[in-house]
């Protein structure tokens, strides 16, 4: 009996000490540095920068997401990129938040935008949503926030030019057990093929078809939606996905597979699952450099 009320007693305080952490971890973002190099970055004459944020769901650090303005300004990015959901797709949910971060942005740097599931969702279902999603983009747009939506992009520093593609893949894929599906030859159809002139800067909310993503030719896929995985467990990773799936590939890291590199966001917000584990958010910096 009396081993029956430690083991209890120690569940209680391990279940509080979880709850307790995943509060603390809600409030809070780091920022993650990654640094990208390869030979279609070899003309470069210094080191230019990226700030990617993915998955804000309206989420505010500090009045006005002050603390989030500082972090990105302080990064000194040469550009921002937005991988989706900073908002929340559901019919009555306003979206001042996500605009009011949003829209001070391109005074930081130009900006250029994807959507995500959320956004997708408003935009193919105004029979639902009405006009938010008009709404939405034409504040953002008039703000200077170049949208990407199924286009592309380009960028030119010391003669080295960057394409970012925004990709919006089948709705079929963000529905619970969806299974991933090969969206290689959506890519070509939507982009053409890629350059060997250019480096390619993928924009693709869900991670699940990185084998098409790399097959296509991105050299680096930028991706969120899975929010790292909600709890992360140590030499493992996330835990699962919108989807429902139990450990996915990549929830919230950088991994490199030939020339092509992906970075996946764990996001800076959440939405029906309220939790955060071993998982803070992140705003992520890319540094690009030459070729040592």
């Amino acid at each position: 009996m009396n081993i029956l009320l430690i083991g209890i007693v120690v569940l209680g305080i391990g279940i509080a000490l979880f709850f307790l952490e995943s509060k603390r971890e809600l409030k809070i973002f780091r920022v993650t540095d990654y640094t990208v190099s390869g030979e279609k970055l070899k003309g470069l004459t210094r080191e230019y920068r990226a700030v990617f944020l993915s998955d804000l769901h309206n989420k505010v650090y500090g009045r006005d997401n002050r603390s989030l303005i500082e972090a990105i300004r302080q990064s000194q990015p040469d550009f921002i990129l937005i991988g989706g959901d900073m908002l929340i797709g559901k019919k009555d949910i306003p979206f001042d938040a996500a605009v009011s971060l949003i829209r001070q942005l391109p005074e930081i740097a130009p900006v250029y935008y994807a959507n995500g599931n959320h956004e997708q969702r408003m935009k193919e279902h105004p029979e639902i949503y009405g006009d938010a999603y008009m709404r939405y983009r034409e504040l953002l747009a008039a703000s200077g926030v170049h949208f990407l939506e199924n286009e592309s992009a380009c960028i030119t520093f010391d003669g080295c030019q960057f394409c970012v593609s925004g990709f919006e893949a089948p709705m079929e894929g963000y529905q619970k057990f969806a299974n991933p599906t090969d969206v290689e030859e959506i890519l070509r159809e939507r982009f053409g093929s890629v350059s060997n002139d250019r480096y390619e800067i993928l924009l693709a909310h869900n991670p699940a078809m990185e084998v098409s993503y790399r097959s296509w030719g991105a050299d680096l896929t930028l991706s969120g939606h899975l929010h790292g995985g909600i709890i992360r467990l140590p030499f493992i990773g996330g835990l699962i996905t919108p989807q429902a799936k139990f450990f996915p590939k990549y929830s919230g890291e950088y991994s490199k597979e030939g020339n092509r590199v992906m970075i996946v966001s764990k996001g800076l917000g959440t939405h029906t699952v309220n939790i955060r584990f071993c998982n803070p958010a992140e705003v992520i910096v890319i540094h690009f450099n030459s070729i040592s």
